[in-house]
């Protein structure tokens, strides 16, 4: 968003007003300006490099993982003073996009106001602010009560800075802004991401925290000791940035040679990534765990990489192919092996682009396996791939209805496909449905008194060249 709406500043507008209204109490009533200054300067400190100290710029810093402090601010000040603490560092914090004002304003009033509303909470359930430590562990219930509440502001926030900044339905402003783990201020007015629904977990741990850390400021080892507090977060933050990283690059690997595909074999352009995409449907249905539905899903983007190692001009042939044309392309599966070889993170996902052409029957290639000798992966992804194939719009045949291209799946279970595979794609696409797909920009076929477009809406994707995928299976059913 490289401009804010009039109604996103509007929006930012009411919060600043809020804001002033919560902490004007502040500068009426006695406040403890010295945990006030303190707890500000100690947040600000954080939040100003914008990356872990000692590790210099290849660290980034989640804001998250300061808010502990202003939880700390909610537990031992008033709420217009604990408000109060947020700001400094909220408007010293560093912002990527334009306009930077508008968004460190709109960060400084949301994080006042969630600060705001934690303490008011804490404040409620019965937890007086006294000049003695919180009472432990009878604050433990309020000081959850706090954070969730922290938490819940927080996204509100959010959903309506993305519903008038963004124009997003409302629905869809909750779910964004209840993304847990969304980056800070991406594409908002500088939003510390989205914080409700599952993300009110990690809240939890950070309001837990932040009771430590007043417990220690009023305990006799005085506010020095409630620093320590913070190294856990430091560490988690590292080893949060350390796995982001190490996704980063996968994702990029796995870019790298579905483009590369993409390029050679063009008229399949967006198959890999719906294999991808039918796979975790089934493997969710199987109930595997968020490990291997990741394995899975490369596995199905992945599974045709192999045709790197097959000669462009037998890809783009468009009459039939020799039987010798036809043996080599049956070596995709194995070219496929030997290229995802030394990709550590792929594992299980290198047995389904080998096997992924085997048949139950044991008729298949390229070693003949048969029925539970098949990895489960390439029994997914064979599901998966020729679900996709049938699916599909291209300039050579035309898309079969999904319930057509079920049937034929089912008729060929037992036989070709494994069954189990097969039950469950019926079961998740009834479930969430599905989407046909054109992968080719040739002219298509006339139109055909069958309804071979009946189903679900069918979203273009961008150049193929005509011909048939080689790859022998059930392109047209099964054989």
């Amino acid at each position: 968003m490289r401009s804010v709406p009039a109604a996103a500043y509007a929006y930012v507008l009411g919060a600043v007003l809020g804001t002033l209204w919560c902490v004007l109490p502040a500068l009426r009533a006695p406040t403890s300006w010295t945990t006030l200054g303190l707890l500000a300067a100690l947040y600000a400190l954080c939040e100003l490099p914008g990356h872990c100290p000692y590790t210099g710029d290849s660290l980034p810093v989640r804001p998250g993982s300061f808010f502990p402090v202003l939880l700390a601010a909610a537990f031992l000040l008033p709420p217009a003073a604990a408000a109060l603490v947020a700001v400094p560092g909220a408007l010293l914090s560093r912002v990527d996009r334009r306009p930077a004002a508008v968004r460190r304003i709109w960060r400084a009033a949301q994080l006042a106001l969630a600060t705001w509303a934690a303490a008011r909470t804490y404040a409620l359930l019965g937890v007086d602010h006294i000049p003695g430590p919180p009472d432990f562990p009878y604050a433990l219930l309020p000081a959850a009560a706090g954070a969730l509440a922290f938490c819940l502001v927080l996204g509100l926030l959010e959903c309506g800075v993305l519903a008038s900044a963004e124009r997003l339905p409302p629905r869809s402003a909750w779910r964004s802004a209840g993304a847990p783990g969304g980056p800070a201020g991406a594409g908002r007015p500088g939003g510390p991401g989205g914080p409700v629904g599952a993300a009110a977990v990690p809240y939890l741990v950070h309001g837990l925290a932040g009771l430590m850390m007043a417990v220690l400021w009023r305990s006799p080892y005085g506010p020095v000791s409630a620093v320590f507090v913070l190294l856990p977060m430091y560490i988690s933050c590292w080893l949060f940035a350390q796995y982001h990283r190490e996704s980063a690059a996968h994702r990029a690997t796995i870019r790298s040679l579905v483009q590369a595909v993409d390029i050679k074999d063009r008229y399949t352009r967006g198959h890999g990534e719906r294999v991808g995409r039918a796979s975790v449907l089934i493997a969710r249905e199987l109930r595997m765990d968020e490990e291997r539905l990741e394995a899975v899903r490369f596995a199905g983007i992945l599974h045709d990489v192999g045709k790197l190692g097959v000669p462009t001009r037998i890809l783009r042939k468009d009459g039939p192919l020799t039987p010798h044309e036809r043996r080599v392309i049956e070596l995709h599966p194995e070219y496929g092996h030997e290229i995802t070889r030394g990709i550590g993170f792929l594992r299980e996902a290198r047995e389904a682009i080998l096997h992924h052409h085997e048949r139950l029957d044991g008729t298949g290639y390229p070693h003949g396996l048969a029925g539970d000798a098949i990895p489960e992966f390439a029994r997914v992804v064979a599901v998966a791939d020729a679900f996709d194939a049938m699916t599909s719009t291209r300039s050579y045949s035309r898309a079969r209805p999904v319930p057509v291209a079920l049937k034929e799946l089912e008729r060929c279970a037992g036989a070709q496909f494994d069954p189990r595979m097969v039950t469950a794609l019926v079961r998740a696409l009834a479930r969430d449905g599905w989407e046909t797909a054109v992968t080719s920009d040739e002219p298509l076929l006339p139109p055909q008194r069958d309804g071979a477009q009946a189903t679900a809406a069918v979203p273009r994707h961008p150049a193929a060249a005509p011909g048939p995928d080689r790859s022998p299976g059930p392109r047209d059913g099964c054989r």
